[in-house]
Formats: C-alpha cells, sequence, structure tokens
C-alpha cells in the first residue's frame, strides 16, 4: 500500500505516480493506493459522481497542511491513516464525548387521523401522559446526557413546535431541515456539526416516537453501547428480541457473537411479509431493529464520506472553519442534493462493520395503529383505548382514540381502528390499516387538498 505524506505535493518523489492515472473520485480521510492499480485515492471531500474531475492533487494536499489541527484525529505522523488503522483506543471516553441526536422530522402519516402533517405524532401527548412524544425522548436523554451534548433534528416546517415543547434546548441545538430526505441525511449533518465541535465524540441515533418501558434498562444499554463504539470503530444497532412475529417491524440477523450481547449483523429485513416474520420469530436469531444506533464521530464521518454523496463537505472545503449559521444557511440551499435514503438502506446494509447489541429495556415503536394494539394493554374485549372515553359493548379486537370531551359507545365492532382527530374520523379494519391509510391520505390530498391531512 502506498500514501502520501500530508504536505508532499503528489508529483513529488515520494508521492503516489500519477502518470496515466485517470482522476479519481475523492474518498474521504484515507488517502493509500493499491500499487497494482496505480489510482490515488486521497483523504480529501471534493468531488462525487456530479462534481467534475479533480487533477490539481497538489491543492488538495494543501488543504489539508493548512487546517491539518482540524483533521488530528485522522493523522498518524504526517500521514493519514487507512481506514484499517482508525482504531483509537476510547475506552476512557467520558460523559462529555457522547452525544445524541433525536430524529423529529416525520410526517407521521402512518397515524393518521390523530397525526397530522401540520402537527405529527413526535408533538403529540399521544397516550395522555402529559408530556408528548418528543419530550419524552428528550427527558430520557437527558438523564444520560448533558443538555449542551443533545441535538434535535427536525423539518424547517417543524421549528416552532420544538421551540415550543423544548424550549431549554439551545437555539444552535436544533438543525432543521429544508426538505424531508430520511435519516441518513440528518445523522450526517449530525454527525457534520458534532465533528466540528468535537473530534472524539461518540453518537447515538434515536427516533423521537417510541415506547421505552424499562427506563433504568434502557439508561445501561446506552451506556454499554457507548463504551462499545468508543474503543471499537463500528457502526452499533440496537436490537430487541421479537415477542411476537410482527411484519410491521425491520429486523436484524445476528452472525457471531463479538463480546458479552454484542453480535456481528448477519443481514437486515425491512418490514417482511407475516410468513417471514413469523420464520424470524420462530428461528432465535432475529432483533427487532429499534431504529437507533451508535458510532464514533471519527469511524463514523468516515463512513458517511464513503457512502454519501459530497453536500456538507463543500462547506468544508470553501469554509473550513464554518460558523452555526453558516452551516445552516449552506444546508437550507443544499440539502435537497441528499437522496431520500434511509440510515439502513444507505449505510448499515452496505458497512462491513455492523453490529446489534441485545438490548432488554421493552420496546415498541409508535408507527402505525396496528404496532400499537399489538404494544399496549388491553381492556375487556382485548380492546386498546388510548386516552379516551369509551363504552364498548360487545366490541371486540379494537384500538380507539377519540378527542378529549368525546364518549364513544361502540356496539359490535371486531377488529377496527377507530380514531378521531379535528375534521375526520377514521373507522377502519386494523388488518392491512397502514397500506389503506397511505392510500385515504393520499386520495384526500389529490380531492380535497391538505385540510384533511
Amino acid at each position: 500500500m502506498l500514501k502520501t505524506r500530508l504536505g508532499e505535493s503528489a508529483d513529488s518523489p515520494n508521492s503516489v505516480p500519477r502518470a496515466g492515472v485517470e482522476p479519481a473520485r475523492i474518498a474521504p480521510l484515507v488517502f493509500e493506493t493499491s500499487a497494482s492499480t496505480d489510482s490515488a485515492i486521497w483523504a480529501a471531500d471534493l468531488a462525487d459522481k456530479s462534481a467534475a474531475k479533480v487533477t490539481d492533487f497538489s491543492e488538495i494536499t494543501k488543504f489539508y497542511k493548512k487546517n491539518l489541527k482540524k483533521f488530528a484525529p485522522f493523522v498518524d505522523n504526517g500521514y493519514l491513516r487507512p481506514q484499517n488503522r482508525f482504531h483509537r483506543n476510547r475506552a476512557m471516553a467520558n460523559i462529555n464525548n457522547n452525544y445524541c441526536v433525536i430524529l423529529a422530522g416525520g410526517k407521521g402519516r402512518r397515524l393518521w387521523p390523530c397525526s397530522r402533517e401540520q402537527y405529527p405524532k413526535q408533538f403529540i401527548d399521544f397516550f395522555g401522559s402529559g408530556r408528548t412524544l418528543l419530550q419524552q425522548t428528550f427527558d430520557r436523554m437527558h438523564r444520560l446526557l448533558p443538555l449542551d451534548n443533545i441535538y434535535i433534528n427536525t423539518n424547517q416546517s417543524y421549528m416552532d413546535l420544538v421551540r415550543q415543547q423544548l424550549p431549554e434546548v439551545a437555539p444552535d441545538h436544533i438543525m432543521a431541515e429544508p426538505i424531508h430526505r430520511n435519516t441518513a441525511p440528518s445523522i450526517a449533518w449530525a454527525c457534520h456539526r458534532i465533528s466540528h465541535l468535537n473530534p472524539k465524540a461518540n453518537l447515538l441515533a434515536i427516533p423521537s416516537d417510541q415506547i421505552v418501558l424499562d427506563e433504568a434498562a434502557f439508561g445501561r444499554n446506552v451506556n454499554e453501547g457507548f463504551d462499545f463504539v468508543s474503543a471499537n470503530d463500528c457502526l452499533l444497532t440496537m436490537g430487541v428480541k421479537p415477542t411476537r412475529p410482527e411484519p410491521g417491524y425491520g429486523y436484524i440477523q445476528q452472525g457471531e457473537v463479538t463480546r458479552g450481547e454484542v453480535y456481528r449483523v448477519q443481514s437486515f429485513t425491512e418490514k417482511p411479509d407475516r410468513d417471514f416474520a413469523r420464520m424470524f420469530y420462530e428461528s432465535g436469531e432475529f432483533f427487532w431493529n429499534t431504529g437507533m444506533f451508535l458510532a464514533n464521530i471519527p469511524f463514523l464521518f468516515h463512513t458517511f464520506c464513503q457512502m454519501l454523496p459530497l453536500v456538507l463537505r463543500r462547506l468544508d472545503m470553501a469554509h473550513p472553519s464554518w460558523t452555526i449559521e453558516e452551516e445552516d444557511r449552506y444546508v437550507t440551499e443544499n440539502f435537497p442534493s441528499y437522496p431520500n435514503m434511509s440510515i439502513e438502506r444507505g449505510i448499515l446494509e452496505k458497512s462491513e462493520n455492523v453490529y446489534v447489541m441485545r438490548c432488554n429495556f421493552g420496546w415498541a415503536d409508535v408507527g402505525t395503529w396496528h404496532n400499537i394494539y399489538e404494544a399496549m394493554s388491553r381492556t375487556e374485549g382485548d380492546n386498546v383505548v388510548i386516552d379516551s372515553d369509551v363504552i364498548a359493548d360487545g366490541a371486540h379486537n379494537n384500538i380507539i382514540k377519540l378527542p378529549k370531551g368525546r364518549l364513544g359507545v361502540i356496539n359490535g365492532l371486531d377488529g377496527f381502528i377507530v380514531a378521531e382527530e379535528g375534521n375526520v374520523l377514521l373507522i377502519c379494519r386494523k388488518e392491512d390499516s397502514s397500506a389503506l391509510i397511505r392510500k385515504y391520505v393520499y386520495d384526500l390530498q389529490m380531492k380535497r387538498g391538505d385540510d384533511y391531512v
């Protein structure tokens, strides 16, 4: 493996030979090359599929030399470390190096009509606890981390809701995207900002719309996860053992055990059909994917640079000492250049260094009506009544949520969703309700506009 010292011209006697070499797409923080190919892969972020080919490697070297201090965690004796030398001993990292980003930008349409586009589920006190789902997630993380280490990712449409519900969070800790682009770009932005502030950080990405039943166990599992990623260059997902064959969740297949309750990931499967979900459940080899994952920032930054197109990295090249305000403006203008991609599909399924930790904190995803029905305790007749005043007479296997001040008298209904919010009452079969609700929302938006969505 050949490598070039920071500060050397690519044409110097000690550098990678360039004669006849096709200008390569720049790869992040790794400039190493195979002698068999003579193709230079430099540790800079100047190009992606849409960018012009780079031919002046000396300019790249000057940039990294000028900003050597910022990239110090990636440098060994003047050389940028190859990918297989990223490992650093972070086992003794203290809590000030642990950060989280709470993902709160989703539209929540699968819980329509109670979750609406202008007021999605994460901003609702869905279960009548006195705190919204976002506030509960924030409370959960604030018990583990300092306030300054908690970031909120959302959409610009929901900025005011976040400020109202979490007034203690500083404005520069609320990262508001101009357009929905799923979880991979959202986490990439959080990684970019946090790496600018603390290049030794560890990051937990956590959705804002989940149920955690055992807060103490959750805290133990999160701290164990931080310890693991601080000492290992990997992506660590948090999995829980299935309690039923649930087709509405993602599944992670465990491979060989690495340490204690941590396993290599063998495969990801997103929302299998019911027969496969039953097979996964009965095999004992699969976890539910909670959507939470951890990594240390240097390795995560490196991984994003390898697998996502260049967007924020142009800002690093143009303005290496950017401010939060400059980054916010840049994101507003350039964030739409990211693909619409989940972290599972964009990163986790493609990386070789992915692990799953078996967690035992009791978990449910507040994603669909059917998921909530399966996760919640039931009243007589196996009905789930969510913070509502209901008289059920000969009604069975239903999930019911009504507004405050409304009394529901339900007779003879079996296996339905009964949900009312604002100007919409939904009465829909519980089975396959996600597909039906998608259809209803789409049809209403086309025929009636946004007032009912």
